[in-house]
């Protein structure tokens, strides 16, 4: 397949001291069936530089960009999407692997509807292949700031096989025009970590663009079916994020009423969890995250 006249893809994914995984991911590309890609794999700062493994896979058109830090999920992302060429900017975890058609299905939806600014593909668990993680996401409660994943944990009969738009992207994997970017700019990298793909989703929608859950486009997230405890790192940033979010994405009556139903149910109810689990660790995490929105303000240039 020729690549004259087919936009240029930009493939952006980020290690951390896991190379093995970036290399089974970039081994997944050669599958790639379309012609006209690059893939930049940003290091955020991992222990060893992965450059020299990565050069032995001879995997095309593939760029190595070391960083002096680690930017986190958000910063780090926009880091890559900075350096890209690409007309098109695809966001993936480094632990998926990509199925031949993903990029041609993922694009085709921007040919047909003008106000595409985003599409995601139907992600299943890779460990267990017949079992959906994402096929969209419901709208995020004005209230609760919580959203249900559709699809999430079912197995795949067909049930979520019509495409059409959604709510939010899924940071995972999702495919960005760039004058979209440049419209809206980027991940806002105040999050680091966690609701900053549904900051953007908002961003994109208030502009008046689409974002567009494409069920023919298929990837497949290394990601464990069954969730581990917290880490204090993912608890800090959960909680922490779902409260910024929430004031940076309602109206006054909607944050008062998500104030008081944070206040009333889900601060006591929190604490009670961690206290009788004795996860002292994972409380401390939540209470500092809870903390830093009343000493920081949610707004932000980015």
């Amino acid at each position: 397949m020729k690549s004259e006249n087919k936009p240029l893809v930009s493939i952006i994914t980020l290690n951390w001291n896991q190379t093995a995984v970036t290399c089974e991911f970039l081994e997944s590309t050669k599958k790639l069936n379309y012609p006209h890609y690059e893939i930049l794999v940003c290091d955020m700062n991992s222990d060893e530089s992965p450059a020299e493994k990565i050069q032995l896979l001879n995997i095309p058109n593939t760029r190595v960009l070391l960083s002096d830090k680690n930017l986190g999920f958000a910063a780090g992302n926009n880091w890559g999407m900075r350096h890209a060429k690409g007309d098109y900017f695809f966001i993936v975890n480094n632990d998926t692997e990509v199925t031949p058609d993903l990029l041609n299905q993922l694009l085709e939806p921007f040919q047909r509807f003008p106000d595409v600014g985003v599409t995601c593909p139907k992600i299943r668990y890779f460990h267990q292949p017949d079992t959906i993680q994402y096929a969209g996401f419901a709208r995020m409660h004005p209230i609760t700031g919580r959203t249900v994943t559709i699809g999430d944990h079912e197995t795949d009969q067909g049930q979520h096989d019509v495409s059409g738009p959604t709510y939010g992207a899924h940071g995972c994997a999702m495919m960005v025009k760039r004058t979209v970017a440049e419209k809206t700019g980027m991940f806002p990298e105040r999050f680091f970590l966690y609701y900053e793909e549904w900051d953007w989703s908002c961003r994109i929608r208030k502009a008046g663009y689409t974002i567009y859950y494409t069920a023919d486009a298929l990837i497949y997230h290394k990601e464990s079916v069954t969730v581990g405890r917290n880490s204090p790192l993912k608890t800090y940033y959960l909680h922490r994020n779902r409260i910024l979010f929430m004031r940076r994405n309602s109206n006054y009556l909607q944050l008062v009423l998500f104030g008081l139903f944070y206040l009333f149910f889900t601060f006591p109810k929190n604490i009670l969890q961690y206290s009788i689990r004795k996860e002292w660790s994972l409380l401390k995490a939540y209470l500092k995250g809870v903390y830093w929105n009343l000493n920081h303000s949610s707004k932000s240039k980015v």
